[in-house]
């Protein structure tokens, strides 16, 4: 957690520093406020002759009054400024963490995880800095200012003082820290379960609702509510409590520097006016250690949430910025092996193909076949335990998403932004021209249909592309994957939830669109096998059968039941 920590301090150095120093300047002012107040308060009790004789301390406390205002200001708007700037990294850090592993995150995390994290984990961390570093490192500046500033009068009572000032600062805190450490971990717990269940309950809510056990989730969530407000409650009073005794503290603290600051001016060392004002002044410097408390007492909070953000960070090496140099686009799975985490079988075990430029392959299995893992595995989403699975020679783990300069993906359900067709369709390539789009729209035979739209190309497709059918959606892609231009192509079962005609269209479309790239195609279906170089069947990550349409229809007797089967045969 240091690491973390000064890891930012030392990137926002400026602006950490100032907002130290701010903070320090608000103390003190505050300190020679209370000092300076006592001073006139007993000076004003003698009765000067004249208003002169105390103008220029009368002044002196209202200038000290606005510093410290404006000290205190200046203290929370630049600390708060590089702190929510120091967030609004981390929530990017996070995103660039999360994305890549958007297709397994469910397979390390929970929902209700992953939303205590962006909900809770980071804004803990900005309470790192504004409770915890802040006000410690303010507070024990001025604890050594007012042990020095002491000694000056009477060192004896200043070790005294500091001895007494360091029960506040350190064994306090100490004693807080230990005390409630379990109950803060227990509570943050809680807080976290009630996130997991509820974010389970509303994806799950239809379940709920059909299975009429609804009142027994309610019943269920709302009992672990008030355990996690029973928590919150003990933590509510021991803070309480420890603010009541603090108080407390600061009164004894009073009494003794004002029978001590008595004793001195009976001794002649300082004059009577200042017994007030030394009596005072203990009052602010207690104000700036009492948070330390606190402070100390977040840490554990502090370090749980800074773990679980480092969990979420992917494990794989961090990806290139430049994309490798390869002189061709062939793939390669060499004896490749890879089993997911906490599972007994390999999703794809000892797998050997290799894919030349520019074939057309057809990747066959029921779910859980190993045919999506083959993809990731493609596209380095995923790294192989066992072998290695390389794009022109290179290990594809080192691409990064560079790979999408190589390979384009169209998949089940492709996403269309809630803007117009052209812009949806221009994410391939943003330098696109005009007939450039329009090349691309006429190739997947949109061109008719778009042309009926209010707006043409200009047309706002909704948010998530609604107004259009799942066929047209599949189109819009392959458009956008046209102007993209990549050398290889994935179609992961684009053609899933629609009707056997409007796939064979689709299809047929894609593939006259796509002549001369690489495409790979994951299906349940058999159809159009024909019009595909090879075709590979996946069972139990296990390639089980390979070849040509016409090879395995005369010398498989699986494949012509499969074929059969598919086509109502």
């Amino acid at each position: 957690m240091i690491a973390h920590l000064w890891h930012y301090m030392k990137k926002y150095k400026l602006a950490m520093a100032l907002t130290i120093l701010m903070g320090i300047l608000a103390l003190l002012s505050a300190a020679m406020l209370t000092f300076t107040s006592g001073y006139l308060i007993s000076r004003a009790s003698e009765r000067p002759e004249n208003i002169m004789m105390v103008y220029v301390t009368t002044v002196i406390v209202r200038a000290l009054g606005i510093s410290r205002a404006v000290f205190h200001y200046v203290e929370r708007l630049v600390g708060h400024n590089a702190v929510l700037e120091i967030l609004a990294k981390m929530r990017v850090l996070l995103y660039e963490a999360l994305e890549p592993q958007a297709l397994f995150i469910r397979e390390r995390f929970t929902t209700g995880d992953l939303l205590g994290t962006l909900a809770d984990d980071i804004e803990h961390l900005q309470d790192a800095y504004i409770r915890t570093v802040f006000p410690t490192l303010i507070g024990l500046f001025v604890l050594l200012y007012a042990v020095i500033a002491l000694a000056v009068i009477d060192w004896p009572f200043a070790l005294l003082m500091a001895l007494l000032l360091g029960v506040v600062a350190f064994v306090y805190p100490a004693w807080s820290l230990f005390k409630m450490k379990q109950h803060q971990m227990k509570a943050q717990q809680a807080q976290r379960t009630l996130y997991t269940t509820l974010t389970d309950a509303f994806l799950g809510m239809q379940d709920w609702l059909i299975s009429g056990r609804s009142h027994e989730f309610i019943t269920s969530f709302l009992g672990q509510a008030k355990e996690a407000d029973k928590l919150e409650r003990t933590l509510g009073h021991w803070q309480q409590s420890r603010n009541l005794q603090l108080q407390l503290i600061t009164g004894v603290f009073v009494i003794i520097v004002g029978l001590w600051a008595g004793n001195q001016a009976a001794e002649g060392v300082i004059l009577p006016t200042y017994i007030a004002a030394f009596t005072l002044v203990v009052m602010p410097i207690l104000e700036g250690l009492i948070p330390m408390s606190h402070a100390i007492e977040r840490i554990p909070v502090y370090e749980s949430s800074l773990q679980r953000i480092n969990a979420i960070k992917r494990e794989e090496n961090e990806a290139q910025t430049v994309a490798p140099t390869i002189a061709h686009t062939t793939i390669a799975f060499q004896h490749v092996q890879f089993t997911y985490d906490q599972a007994t079988t390999p999703a794809i075990a000892q797998v050997d193909l290799t894919i030349q430029a520019g074939e057309k392959i057809a990747i066959l299995g029921q779910s859980g076949a190993g045919k999506s893992t083959l993809v990731q595995l493609l596209l380095g989403n995923l790294q192989a335990q066992q072998g290695k699975v390389t794009l022109g020679d290179t290990l594809t783990t080192q691409f990064g998403d560079t790979i999408y300069d190589y390979v384009s993906v169209l998949n089940q359900k492709p996403y269309l932004f809630a803007t117009s067709v052209e812009n949806n369709i221009k994410l391939g390539n943003q330098q696109a021209t005009d007939e450039e789009v329009a090349n691309a729209i006429a190739i997947v035979q949109l061109q008719d249909y778009l042309s009926t739209l209010p707006l043409g190309i200009k047309t706002q497709t909704e948010e998530t592309g609604q107004r259009f059918s799942g066929g047209e959606r599949q189109r819009l892609a392959l458009a956008r994957i046209l102007l993209k231009n990549t050398p290889i192509v994935v179609l992961d079962e684009p053609t899933v939830g629609l009707d056997p005609i409007t796939e064979r269209q689709l299809m047929t479309t894609t593939f006259q669109a796509l002549q001369n790239k690489t495409i790979i195609w994951v299906t349940h279906h058999l159809t159009m096998m024909e019009e595909m170089d090879r075709i590979i069947f996946m069972e139990e990550g296990e390639i089980v059968m390979i070849g040509t349409h016409k090879e395995l229809f005369s010398n498989n007797e699986r494949y012509r039941q499969l074929y059969a089967l598919d086509y109502g045969d």
